[in-house]
């Protein structure tokens, strides 16, 4: 019996099942991960004037608001990103019955996208924008009309979006609701992230299942840990793994 169908039949007689995600999930979809040979990272150039972990720190969007807006615009949204086939195959799962949760480090909005409705979004969603000083909600569609600064309609406030930024905390109620459903998983699938960010990665020492199953390409420092590690696609995996459900 290969990996795939092991994991197969812990997916079949899993009840609780967690998936916990990184950016790889996303690649596919063609948005570019952060660190890998592609990534945002190593892909930035010299076009501005500061590294990606800078110009996307709570600090320089305050101080330098117009150069923050244009770089994330441009490198941080993906409208027009589409599913693939590891978050159809999650959203099965949750149709299934078998899937209690998605905990993603992703801000695209793509596993809602695919169907999965219990998204626990550790940090946030360019989806979703809001009004700094009044609160007031603006859709995505918003911000990239704006030509410059986005202002409020409603009291003149600058307008962003709803993820964390590098010195940012995170929202510790959506943090909450990651911690209860990874410690109270049968099943936890660790899928496209290197497990480096912490507090977020640090969510996999909850974990006290039978089964733990790690799918990204480079190595984590949990795969020792893993019941399993496949170095495979985690589009691909996933997508053989829940064939038939």
């Amino acid at each position: 019996m290969n990996d795939i169908e092991k994991l197969k039949k812990i997916i079949a007689e899993g009840k609780r099942i967690v998936f916990f995600g990184g950016a790889g999930v996303s690649t596919a979809s063609g948005i570019p991960d952060f660190r890998g040979s592609k990534g945002l990272y190593t892909e930035a150039g010299d076009e501005y004037d500061a590294p990606p972990e800078v110009m996307l720190h709570i600090n320089y969007a305050q101080r330098k608001p117009k150069e923050f807006y244009s770089y994330y615009k441009k490198n941080m949204v993906y409208s027009g990103a589409k599913p693939n086939e590891a978050h159809k195959a999650l959203a099965r799962l949750e149709a299934a019955g078998k899937l209690t949760a998605v905990v993603t480090q992703n801000i695209d909005g793509l596993h809602q996208l695919a169907g999965s409705r219990n998204v626990l979004e550790l940090h946030g969603s360019t989806l979703r924008n809001y009004c700094a000083r009044c609160g007031e909600k603006y859709p995505l569609e918003y911000i990239m009309a704006s030509s410059d600064v986005p202002k409020c309609k409603k009291c003149g406030g600058i307008v962003r979006p709803d993820v964390v930024l590098y010195g940012e905390g995170l929202d510790m109620k959506v943090f909450e609701r990651a911690e209860e459903a990874i410690y109270y998983a049968d099943v936890l699938i660790v899928g496209g992230t290197s497990l480096t960010v912490n507090p977020a990665a640090s969510l996999v020492n909850l974990y006290g299942g039978e089964h733990f199953i790690i799918i990204n390409k480079t190595s984590t420092p949990y795969d020792r840990y893993a019941e399993m590690v496949i170095r495979e696609p985690v589009e691909e995996v996933l997508r053989a793994a829940t064939e038939g459900i």
